[in-house]
């Protein structure tokens, strides 16, 4: 048997195949469907053939499809590739093992393996993948203000690929620094989150968040009156704060000096109530207290509370 490169051959009269995928990068957009190209020269069946696909950059090279002994094998197929790849078994007869993935997720994006086999030759190819990801209107919200008289506004939007930019721009459409940034990254995509402080004299500002053709934007109106406004709510509930700690500090003092000092009297209680012996605590005997006469100066009813 003679070894040369990835492809192994068992006598000079088995025919030989060369896997061929795509010279670039394969472009996929996130919820649709997309081809990723793999085919044998020449075009000879590979219906017969072991055809695998498997990720490269994922650990241990998990599978995402295989196809052997005339039929699909995906009992070990990554989970999340469940019911999303396939294989057009006619065109395995004539050398095409391309694979159709449903329903792109940007964990899709990676590096991906063809490997077609026969009984006495091999050989693969492999297959980039990137996906694109428009994510979802970004969101502006007023995060306080501060003694200069500027409004802090936090602008965020999430679920892009790969990374998109994110500007402000005042009235005029001129662009604004942003004061912070931060970028986080997990299975949805990118999430890009900036802030700025501006004043009034900026009555229209806009977060905009760009990748490549794709742009989305929204506006916040910060007019002199919002300004107003909102320093106004902000004395306000200052104010009432205060209030409620004072009232709460009078109400306890009030109550601390007009305590009264109250002794219950054993002489004229009922005689199913038990009185302490300070006469600060009474509870309920449930039958007559021996020894207790009926005085008329006794109470004659009990009321429970």
């Amino acid at each position: 048997m003679v070894e040369t490169g990835s492809s192994k051959v068992s006598s000079k009269d088995t025919e030989q195949y060369e896997v061929v995928g795509p010279a670039d990068p394969v472009f996929a957009v996130a919820g649709e469907d997309v081809i990723l190209p793999c085919s044998v020269k020449p075009n000879i069946s590979v219906v017969d053939m072991r055809v695998e696909w498997f990720r490269l950059d994922l650990k241990d090279s998990q599978l995402v499809h295989l196809y052997e002994d005339h039929e699909d094998k995906n009992t070990n197929q990554i989970q999340s590739y469940r019911r999303r790849t396939k294989l057009n078994h006619q065109e395995l007869q004539t050398g095409n093992a391309s694979l159709k993935l449903s329903s792109v997720r940007v964990s899709d994006e990676g590096l991906y393996k063809c490997f077609i086999q026969s009984k006495s030759w091999y050989d693969d190819a492999t297959v980039n993948v990137n996906v694109e990801a428009v994510g979802r209107p970004p969101v502006i919200t007023v995060d306080g203000s501060d003694d200069s008289e500027g409004l802090h506004l936090q602008c965020e939007s999430e679920g892009w690929n790969p990374k998109p930019d994110l500007e402000w721009l005042n009235s005029e459409g001129v662009s604004l620094s942003s004061e912070t940034t931060e970028t986080h990254r997990n299975e949805d995509g990118f999430s890009v989150k900036h802030t700025i402080t501006v004043h009034h004299r900026d009555d229209k500002i806009h977060c905009r968040v760009k990748l490549r053709h794709h742009v989305l934007e929204t506006q916040i109106i910060t007019t002199s009156k919002r300004f107003s406004s909102w320093r106004t709510s902000i004395i306000l509930i200052s104010v009432a704060a205060v209030l409620s700690v004072i009232a709460g500090i009078l109400i306890a003092v009030f109550a601390r000096k007009n305590r009264v000092n109250v002794i219950l009297d054993a002489d004229t209680a009922h005689p199913q109530l038990i009185v302490s012996d300070d006469g600060k605590q009474v509870r309920y005997g449930n039958t007559q207290t021996e020894g207790v006469d009926g005085g008329k100066d006794r109470f004659d009813d009990l009321f429970g509370a």
